[in-house]
């Protein structure tokens, strides 16, 4: 129970190959590396020459990992532009970079994508009349990250207009 958890402090070199493994496992953005690299007691000078270095050799690239963030959170966990675009600005990814990331979903599959997880939500949302129904329905996919242009269109044809 009490043990004594004796810090032991890492060479520059030693840092930047457990970093290596960490960047190649997954793509990794700048701030997680950055907060990993100081989780391993690496600072200043020597924590920005790791990321310089990770960088150079690639392990290190941050429209890559916007790229596999937007396409893996809309694939597999169903998530919206809006929710994508959130969690990568929280992530610190620049703008022009999440515009990239984006594109990485095709229109198409987005549209099919939100009808078809609605259509599976469907079963579960109950309500006292259609239009309570859709509400809860449309208030699952907002709080999913999916724009309100797309939401009502796909609500309303697939528990129709009154």
């Amino acid at each position: 129970m009490g043990e004594n958890k004796s810090r032991k402090y890492l060479t520059k070199q030693q840092g930047l190959q457990k970093l290596q493994k960490y960047c190649a496992y997954q793509d990794r953005c700048h701030q997680e590396v950055r907060s990993k690299l100081i989780e391993l007691g690496i600072y200043g000078d020597d924590l920005e020459e790791i990321i310089v270095e990770l960088i150079e050799e690639n392990f290190l690239n941050e429209e890559r990992f916007a790229r596999s963030y937007a396409r893996g959170k809309f694939r597999f966990k169903c998530w919206g532009r809006i929710k994508i675009t959130r969690e990568l600005k929280s992530r610190r990814i620049s703008d022009y970079l999440i515009r990239k990331a984006l594109e990485e979903i095709p229109e198409e599959d987005y549209q099919q994508e939100l009808y078809q997880f609605l259509e599976r939500k469907l079963p579960q949302v109950k309500g006292k009349n259609d239009f309570e129904r859709k509400q809860k329905l449309a208030a699952y996919a907002q709080r999913r990250g999916f724009e309100s242009e797309y939401i009502w269109p796909t609500v309303n044809e697939l528990i129709g207009e009154n």
